[in-house]
């Protein structure tokens, strides 16, 4: 059809290139025009604005514009009606869908509001501010990861300011790396005592809570989807993981507590405790939001502190030591290398160890198993970036 263009040439008769319009109204004036003309607007012969002279194969002569202008209308006059039947068709066939009954609008409504899927991040991005603009009492949020950037922290500032301006409150979960960036704590020095912030060694997924009300979890693995939750069961639930987390961790102000063994620092404590329980170096550096390489360089510090040759070694020591559990405030502090040989001495055949066995420091404790080396399932931090950390609308 005249009106349409070809895979070649993409336009129409009713948009014709600059070339092609030249080539086409010099013919409509004069005529006819030399055949060579044509040659760098094939369009023309194409569409059928231009044919042969059959008095002389060797000029092109125009169709006319009316007969052009006939074509065009007529294939419009065709897309049209084909619109309007495909219309009718979709309005007749959801009109039967709609007669089939279901739940009332208003229920489906409720349903839906409960827990949404919001795919992509300017969607998640519209939702959050809408849920920031309509906060009155307290924002609660996890943030997983390592140090905070100092842009990432500035991006939301605004809200958080706009927060702070009408009262909400702010409670920030981080891991304990997080103490070490600077963006932090100059942001946290800005909120004042609007924003409370504590650190665990791990944290669960991305989570943020809206006045208890409203709740945004990770919906998929590469954080370009979230769920925005309202079902009030399924808030409650959040918040009292929240809560239990936010007792069980340390204000940012306050120091970390001192490990079980002297030399061995808590980062590397940690990382001790998932090596104990069989995890790879990528996923404890996930869980931990520091990088593998910091977690290589950890691992290499604690073999070096606990006299440990080989992986295989560092976790008999590790468990020796009894740095195969969580960090425990208050405790005793042992120095290294008698906390080490009084545990190999706990191993030696006769005082209750089995071959291939370790035991705990002190007469009559059982046999453990040192669990051998293993991989672990990771945590993957999944909500996407306009999450806090990201433009949030509490700007971390």
């Amino acid at each position: 059809m005249a009106g349409h263009g070809t895979e070649e040439h993409p336009h129409g008769a009713d948009r014709l290139c600059e070339a092609g319009d030249r080539v086409y109204s010099r013919a409509v004036r004069r005529g006819r025009v030399p055949r060579h003309d044509a040659e760098q607007v094939p369009c023309l012969l194409e569409l059928a604005l231009l044919h042969p002279d059959p008095d002389d194969m060797e000029w092109l002569v125009p169709t006319s514009p009316q007969e052009v202008m006939t074509r065009l209308l007529r294939g419009l006059h065709d897309e049209v009606s084909a619109s309007e039947r495909r219309m009718g068709s979709a309005v007749a066939a959801f009109e039967w869908y709609a007669g089939l009954g279901g739940p009332p609008p208003g229920a489906r409504a409720h349903e839906g509001a409960a827990i949404r899927v919001l795919d992509g991040p300017s969607r998640i991005q519209a939702a959050l501010d809408q849920a920031t603009e309509a906060c009155t009492t307290e924002v609660l949020t996890v943030q997983p990861g390592g140090i905070r950037r100092e842009h990432e922290l500035s991006e939301g500032l605004h809200r958080a300011l706009e927060l702070r301006g009408r009262g909400v409150r702010m409670r920030d979960l981080y891991n304990h790396v997080a103490r070490h960036g600077q963006g932090l704590l100059n942001y946290l020095e800005l909120m004042g005592d609007a924003v409370e912030a504590r650190t665990l060694d791990e944290v669960v997924d991305r989570l943020i809570l809206f006045d208890r009300k409203v709740a945004f979890i990770p919906a998929n693995a590469d954080r370009t989807m979230a769920l925005e939750l309202r079902h009030p069961a399924l808030v409650a639930y959040l918040v009292t993981v929240f809560e239990r987390l936010w007792r069980l961790a340390i204000p940012l102000g306050a120091q970390l507590p001192e490990t079980r063994v002297a030399g061995v620092s808590h980062r590397e404590q940690s990382i001790a405790a998932l090596l104990a329980e069989g995890h790879q170096d990528a996923v404890i550096a996930e869980r931990l939001g520091i990088s593998v390489r910091t977690c290589r360089a950890h691992i290499a510090r604690l073999s070096e502190t606990l006299g440990a040759a080989s992986r295989t070694q560092l976790g008999v020591r590790i468990a020796q030591v009894g740095l195969d559990g969580p960090v425990e405030p208050g405790g005793p502090v042992a120095p290294v290398a008698g906390a080490v040989r009084g545990a190999v001495a706990g191993a030696v055949p006769g005082r209750g160890s089995g071959p291939g066995q370790v035991c705990g420091p002190g007469p009559g404790s059982g046999p453990a198993q040192v669990p051998a080396p293993g991989p672990g399932a990771g945590v993957t931090e999944v909500l996407p970036d306009a999450l806090p950390g990201r433009g949030s609308p509490t700007g971390r």
